[in-house]
């Protein structure tokens, strides 16, 4: 696929980027365009592998390995080359339904298992990606495709983020009449108010829901089922439903000072400054001035980092418990897994140009939190760990005596990840859920309650955006199968 010999002619075009001390002033997105020659170089570069593991999209050691939605990768790459885009997202459409989407915020596992990754940097797949789908857009190639004839059946599609949106594109491409209920009010989901503006327009959004109303999708929005609609409504009235409610119930920081003012989960400080942008009467939590202490590691926390910059913090600082990533695959990571690698992503990188390094301290647990006389956050104390590993069990978190410290805070935002969707929901339905608080299913999705069907987030627990198109896209085709006697005009991924 590509030029055969590609890539030995193109190195990697390293990413478009604007400064950051420039695109920490805005809210606009950060990544501008590529020349058309570029992309066609850097699709030269897609190997001719033989066996590619960029579109395998299987676990390995509980990390994705190539993509999960088992995108096209050599062929589209192969079309860019050749400058045939409108074929080239004709493929990418196939297996994906929002590339425009995990072009902005995946993290491309599909990359870490290039084969080219082996001994070169692995080709630029996420940016040809997005690159693909803007062109299509751009040239009114991506246009609505109601179905040709409807079934007669409805379905209830709860949630509207990437897996409830992706699950109500293809049954609607299977002819079922489908409403989406979304309690916000906006439809996104965590596409809208869990991703910050400068990572995902929310323009982009709105133009492929406006694409999906126009196929036929109905949407209701502000209305929260279990509290607006009942779920035995929904199951009377409605041939199936699917739950794509996502994971909600934040895991919480048990410390003593919690429950100061300044503390903040950081989803609420994420929604509330997305909300203040659009428009809504929402209030942000304000980072303005202050010295800000994000704890945890993940996108969550970069999101945070992002964004407190972008309101005007004084100073930031990022506790991650774990320890620092090596520069380069270690032993016991080898291709085509994920890399687990140190990296800046925008949020660091914007601090380090801001303060002139890496805002993140690396195995800092966090002891307690602060306050004054009136109850108001003022500082941080945090201890340094190390993680003592023995044969056979799971790694324990031990304090090194010495190495207390105090930080100034005026905000703590805690991102530390999710643990499950809120019960009530899925309780209400009757629907089972495991050790971890997820919603039990079967292999077509379907939970424990006949014709109610759980996608996403809500059914996997915490995980990426391109884990929860692709469970939105197999509920999908479990619900056809449940409707149409065990049949299904849907693909099988």
């Amino acid at each position: 696929m590509g030029k055969p010999t590609g890539f030995m002619e193109f190195g990697r075009e390293p990413a478009h980027v604007r400064a950051p001390l420039e695109r920490v002033k805005d809210w606009a997105e950060t990544h501008p365009s590529y020349e058309e020659k570029t992309l066609r170089d850097q699709g030269a570069r897609c190997m001719d592998c033989g066996i590619p593991y960029c579109h395998s999209g299987v676990l390995v050691n509980g990390l994705a390995m190539g993509c999960p939605i088992h995108n096209l990768i050599p062929e589209w790459n192969d079309l860019v080359y050749r400058g045939q885009w409108r074929e080239a997202i004709i493929r990418l459409h196939k297996t994906n339904n929002f590339p425009e989407f995990t072009g902005r915020v995946c993290p491309a596992p599909c990359e870490g298992s290039c084969t080219l990754g082996i001994n070169q940097p692995p080709v630029t797949i996420k940016t040809i990606e997005n690159e693909v789908i803007e062109r299509a857009f751009l040239e009114g190639w991506v246009v609505p495709e109601p179905p040709l004839a409807r079934t007669g059946m409805k379905v209830a599609v709860v949630g509207s983020g990437p897996a409830g949106l992706a699950a109500a594109a293809q049954l609607n491409r299977a002819g079922h009449e489908v409403i989406v209920y979304e309690r916000d009010d906006r439809v996104g989901g965590l596409l809208v108010y869990g991703i910050p503006n400068m990572k995902l327009d929310k323009s982009v959004v709105e133009r492929r829901v406006q694409l999906l109303a126009a196929e036929g999708i109905k949407f209701v929005t502000g209305v929260s089922v279990g509290r607006d609609v009942e779920p035995e409504k929904l199951v009377s009235d409605f041939d199936a439903v699917v739950l794509a409610t996502g994971s909600t119930v934040p895991r919480d920081l048990e410390v003593e000072g919690r429950e100061l003012a300044g503390v903040h989960f950081a989803m609420d400080f994420l929604v509330a400054n997305t909300k203040a942008l659009l428009g809504n009467t929402a209030t942000p939590i304000s980072a303005a001035g202050k010295n800000v202490v994000v704890i945890g590691g993940g996108d969550t926390g970069t999101d945070c980092v992002g964004t407190a910059i972008r309101q005007g913090a004084r100073s930031l600082v990022q506790l991650e418990i774990l320890p620092r990533p090596p520069e380069t695959r270690a032993e016991d990571n080898p291709w085509p897994q994920w890399p687990k690698v140190y990296k800046l992503d925008y949020g660091q990188e914007e601090a380090a140009a801001l303060w002139g390094a890496d805002p993140r301290l690396y195995c800092v647990n966090t002891r307690r939190l602060i306050g004054d006389a009136e109850g108001r956050l003022k500082a941080i104390e945090t201890v340094e760990i190390e993680w003592v590993h023995s044969p056979g069990a799971r790694p324990e978190m031990r304090e090194l005596s010495g190495t207390e410290k105090t930080l100034d805070a005026g905000l703590v935002l805690i991102a530390m990840g999710f643990v499950g969707p809120a019960p009530d929901l899925p309780a209400a339905f009757g629907c089972k859920l495991d050790h971890r608080g997820n919603i039990v299913h079967d292999d077509d999705l379907m939970t424990t309650v006949p014709g109610v069907f759980s996608a996403g987030d809500c059914s996997r627990g915490q995980s990426l955006v391109v884990w929860a198109i692709n469970e939105g896209r197999r509920a999908a085709r479990g619900v056809d199968k449940y409707l149409m006697f065990g049949e299904s005009v849907l693909p099988d991924y």
